[in-house]
């Protein structure tokens, strides 16, 4: 059984028992959140039922299990025979999510 939810604007597949990591939620390590935007479920059967967008009846119960930051990413700018060049770092907060269940 899987799920494909949407959570911050970004569309991601769960199962049960797996973990997700999404952009940072405001939420507390160790807090239980339900996902309510469910744009489509498969289930152990096969069947497979889709939304337009949501589904109506499903939802996906996670805990929060880490708030982090991801991996340094290099921005590099650079303009040929201009002297220009310009570097930054990025590091993206994430929220890891641990799926309890799935509903619908």
């Amino acid at each position: 059984m899987y799920a494909i939810v949407e959570v911050g604007g970004r569309q991601h597949m769960v199962e049960p028992n797996g973990v997700v990591k999404v952009d940072k939620l405001g939420a507390e390590t160790g807090d239980e959140i339900t996902l309510d935007k469910v744009l489509a479920v498969r289930d152990d059967e096969g069947e497979t039922r889709v939304g337009t967008p949501y589904l109506e009846d499903a939802s996906v119960v996670a805990r929060v299990v880490q708030q982090g930051r991801g991996p340094k990413i290099k921005v590099v700018k650079f303009k040929a025979k201009k002297r220009y060049r310009r570097r930054r770092g990025h590091r993206q907060d994430f929220t890891a999510l641990h799926v309890m269940e799935i509903t619908g």
